[in-house]
């Protein structure tokens, strides 16, 4: 598919090239979401204290609301990526792909959504949200979510395509959480010559690595796809010198957790002179509806492309579905980026799974549910 300055990669283009990894630049995108949706559409359109923008349109039937979820934020541009003095991000198009900071993570995938909000016949309400602060803990979704933000549905537009088989758009029914937990372990300072007068609190950190080399990750089933969580030690750190004995010791834990449960770290918590600390906790999710779930998959089957059929994955990653789905909303995740190429410094995402997508949302908005 050659590239032409249609709608859909202008607006891409207009988007990717706001460098938005900052809190100026991330207003300023934020501000051409709003404006946008504005000119373009009959929506009621609203931006709260945070700088979430979103949108509704009210069907005449009413009945229960679907969002289309995006996020306006990037990464850190590689070096090359910024241009203008740093004003103004670069983009390119060679003839299929879209090249340029968030053209993948997912200002590729936001633009697909406006346009498909836009142009939908909804069946029922349409609400369209695009949230900040997503790639720090998705903290605008986390925001929008505390102040009573709980679609009845949702598509989270992030990236769902080539996990099957290459170029398929799949849909994603659940995905890890991540909890990043900080073991502190305490020790008396000495000379190293004398070790034995008092605990060192490296051996202390040893101790509770091997506790939690112990530990049975949890499982869980969503849809019929098994998911295990994952504890993964990052980082050490300790120690002041060759012949002191160290009295302080931190070890960082990556948990990849599943709907439902925790890793269970009393056993940890158990070694001698060892605490631990949540220092973040980003929430998994699992599809609630099924039915959500099955009409999403009917209408990436019905767009086609790539080399198999789209299938019902899981995704290893958080989103900010994970956010809604403690609202109650029930989500699923589709979008065109495809594994490995979000946050890299040669970032890209194809324009044919871009309309793909558009195509997509819009299907799922305008058939007719009950419920």
């Amino acid at each position: 598919m050659a590239v032409t300055e249609d709608e859909l990669v202008a607006l891409t283009r207009d988007l990717v090239e706001v460098p938005s990894h900052e809190a100026a630049g991330e207003r300023q995108a934020g501000d051409h979401v709003e404006s946008w949706l504005r000119t373009e559409t009959d929506a009621n359109v609203r931006r709260d204290n945070h700088g979430n923008v979103f949108g509704r349109r009210t069907s005449v039937d009413g009945g229960p609301t679907l969002a289309l979820v995006g996020h306006h934020d990037v990464v850190p541009p590689a070096e090359a990526h910024v241009t203008d003095g740093g004003n103004r991000l670069t983009f390119e198009a060679d003839g299929e792909r879209l090249y340029g900071r968030g053209t993948a993570d997912m200002k590729g995938a936001l633009a697909a959504a406006m346009l498909a909000f836009r142009d939908a016949d909804p069946a029922t309400d349409l609400v369209f949200a695009s949230f900040v602060a997503e790639e720090q803990g998705g903290l605008g979704a986390q925001a929008a979510v505390e102040a009573g933000f709980a679609p009845d549905q949702a598509i989270v537009a992030e990236g769902s395509t080539g996990y099957s088989a290459p170029d398929v758009t799949d849909v994603a029914v659940a995905h890890r959480g991540r909890r990043a937990v900080t073991v502190e372990a305490s020790g008396e300072a000495g000379h190293a010559s004398e070790p034995d007068t008092g605990p060192n609190a490296i051996d202390r950190a040893c101790d509770a690595i091997a506790e939690l080399r112990a530990v049975d990750p949890p499982e869980t089933t969503v849809l019929g796809h098994t998911m295990t969580g994952l504890l993964t030690v990052t980082g050490v750190e300790g120690g002041s010198a060759w012949n002191v004995v160290p009295k302080h010791c931190e070890v960082t834990v990556d948990e990849r957790t599943v709907p439902g449960a925790r890793a269970n770290l009393r056993r940890v918590k158990g070694v001698a002179g060892v605490s631990t600390r949540v220092d973040q906790d980003l929430p998994p999710m699992a599809c609630s509806e099924p039915a959500l779930a099955d009409a999403t998959l009917a209408a990436a089957r019905a767009e086609g492309g790539g080399d198999g059929t789209p299938s019902k994955i899981v995704k290893p990653h958080a989103t900010d579905a994970g956010r809604l789905a403690t609202a109650g909303t029930a989500c699923v995740v589709c979008g065109p980026a495809e594994p490995g190429e979000a946050h890299t410094a040669d970032e890209s995402v194809s324009v044919a799974v871009l309309a793909r997508c558009r195509r997509i949302y819009r299907r799922v908005a305008e058939r007719k549910r009950t419920g």
